[in-house]
C-alpha cells in the first residue's frame, strides 16, 4: 500500500470474503472468459487500461467481479478503494459527493459500482466526471460496474457521458441455468459440502433466478445446516428457507 494516499475502505464500506476470482464460476465455453481475464490482469496492475466499464444485469457477477479485481489488487499490494453507490446512497451520508470522492485519484485503482444509480443525481454526475478527469490525469486506473450500458444511462451531464463510453466496455453475459446449477454445486464443494443434484435442482426452481440470491440461500443453508447437524435435504430446504 502507498504511504500518505487515502485507505481503502472508509464510510463503513467493506469486501465480501467470498467475491474473488476463484469463486466466480466459468464453464468451458464461457462467453465472459475474456473480460474476467482482462480484469485480472487490470487488478495487478499488468493491463494499462485507465478506464474499464462492466456492465449486466441484476445477478450477472459485476458487483463480484468489481470486488474480486480489490482482493487482487490488495494481494498486488496496489493502493485502491470500493465505492458500491447503491450502499453510499442508502445511507443518505451527509458529505458531498465531492467530498467523498475528493483524493482518490491518489490511488492507484478505484472500482466504483452501481453507477446506474447515478441517474436523478447531478451532485454525483457532477464528482464523478471530475474524479474521472483527475485519475486519467494522474495516470491511475479506473474500474467502473453498471446495470446498464454507458449510452444507456440517462445521464444529464454531456461531458460524463462522452467520458464514461470512451471506455473500455464488457458486457457480462448471464449464466443459464446449467451452469446456475453447475455454480451452485461449485459453490457448495468450495464451502465443505456436497451440495446433492436433487436439492440444487429443487432450489434453482423455487428462488430467485440471480445467482447472487442463490448463493445467499447457500450461505444460509451451510449455516443452519451446521447448527442443527443435519444434512442438507429438501425437506431441509423447504424448513429453513420456507420455498
Amino acid at each position: 500500500m502507498t504511504e500518505g494516499v487515502p485507505q481503502q475502505l472508509p464510510l463503513g464500506v467493506s469486501l465480501r470474503d467470498d467475491a474473488t476470482f476463484d469463486n466466480f464460476y466459468l464453464s468451458a465455453s464461457d462467453p465472459n472468459r475474456q473480460a474476467v481475464a482482462l480484469l485480472q490482469a487490470f487488478a495487478s496492475g499488468e493491463n494499462p487500461e485507465p478506464v474499464i466499464y462492466l456492465w449486466g444485469e441484476a445477478g450477472s457477477g459485476v458487483s463480484h467481479l468489481l470486488q474480486s479485481v480489490c482482493q487482487s489488487a490488495e494481494a498486488s499490494g496496489r493502493s485502491f478503494q470500493y465505492l458500491p453507490l447503491a450502499d453510499l446512497l442508502e445511507k443518505g451520508l451527509a458529505m458531498e459527493p465531492a467530498v467523498i470522492l475528493d483524493g482518490l485519484e491518489q490511488l492507484e485503482l478505484v472500482c466504483i459500482d452501481d453507477l446506474h444509480l447515478l441517474e436523478g443525481h447531478p451532485q454525483w454526475q457532477t464528482a464523478l466526471f471530475h474524479l474521472y478527469n483527475r485519475i486519467k490525469d494522474g495516470g491511475g486506473q479506473l474500474l467502473l460496474g453498471a446495470r446498464k450500458s454507458p449510452r444507456g444511462l440517462e445521464i444529464d451531464l454531456a461531458d460524463l457521458r462522452s467520458r464514461l463510453q470512451w471506455a473500455l466496455v464488457f458486457q457480462l453475459q448471464p449464466l443459464s441455468d446449467g451452469d446456475k446449477l453447475a455454480a451452485l454445486r461449485r459453490r457448495s464443494r468450495l464451502r465443505g459440502f456436497d451440495l446433492p443434484e436433487d436439492v440444487a435442482q429443487y432450489i434453482l426452481h423455487r428462488a430467485p433466478r440471480d445467482t447472487r440470491a442463490l448463493f445467499l440461500y447457500l450461505e444460509q443453508l451451510d449455516r443452519a445446516s451446521l447448527m442443527a447437524q443435519r444434512k442438507i435435504t429438501i425437506p431441509f430446504v423447504k424448513q429453513v428457507l420456507g420455498i
